[in-house]
């Protein structure tokens, strides 16, 4: 397995972590007749402002996975793994764990920094894989 395949397994493992961070306080929250039933109302009470940041940390991840997922893709497929997008990788999954507790504790503008060491760690493999 490529070291960008490694990382992007990890970030996989991190999606699930952040998952139970997320479900764990919201079902106690908002109870499991309410997360477990098909939300076509808004639940009656809104998330506390821990577990709003966690479940919009989360979907973050799901978003910048998708463009994570491309580059390694890319990278893998075209056999083109060098230092450059090893090093981009491991700094995308670091940028994504660090991501985390930013987002939850509310660290401004730490959090847009971090987030931005994660897309141009991205974008660095996709300009890699092009030349």
């Amino acid at each position: 397995m490529t070291p960008e395949l490694t990382a992007l397994t990890l970030c996989g493992l991190l999606q699930m972590v952040q998952f139970i961070l997320f479900a764990v306080p919201a079902n106690l929250e908002l109870g499991t007749r309410y997360t477990s039933g098909p939300r076509d109302k808004p639940p009656n009470q809104p998330l506390s402002t821990l577990t709003g940041r966690l479940q919009r940390a989360m979907n973050n991840h799901f978003e910048g996975l998708i463009l994570f997922t491309l580059a390694v893709v890319v990278v893998t497929l075209s056999n083109q793994s060098t230092p450059v997008t090893q090093t981009a990788a491991w700094v995308f999954l670091a940028a994504r764990i660090l991501y985390v507790p930013a987002y939850a504790l509310g660290l401004s503008p730490w959090r847009s920094a971090i987030w931005g060491l994660g897309f141009f760690a991205t974008l660095t493999m996709l300009v890699a894989a092009l030349i």
